[in-house]
């Protein structure tokens, strides 16, 4: 299984300086269609393995990096290069639906 980073503030920036995409899952426990989203990111971190580095974030933990990056509903899914957003997602929707939005950004 490809590695998911708990995304919080001691580890942001370092991985934002990864070279390959990053794309971070803003999400909450409490949320039912982050709870539905998150097994297929899971899967999505293992099939894009090498393309993709995938963070998820806690937004009721890390509620700085939630409002530096103006997320206002979840799940939202922020993909960045080079520490620049390039795609944002909001919303659950279905693997093949997400993983087609996620291409579109590789």
């Amino acid at each position: 299984m490809a590695a998911i980073t708990e995304v919080n503030v001691s580890n942001f920036d370092v991985l934002l300086a990864n070279d390959l995409p990053v794309l971070i899952d803003f999400w909450a426990p409490w949320c039912g269609p982050c709870r539905m989203v998150s097994p297929i990111v899971d899967q999505l971190a293992d099939e894009l393995d090498g393309r993709l580095v995938i963070g998820k974030c806690n937004v009721d933990e890390n509620q700085d990096i939630a409002m530096k990056y103006g997320v206002m509903s979840i799940p939202t899914l922020v993909i960045l290069k080079g520490g620049q957003e390039v795609n944002r997602i909001v919303g659950a929707m279905p693997k093949p639906a997400l993983a087609a939005e996620i291409e579109k950004s590789l």
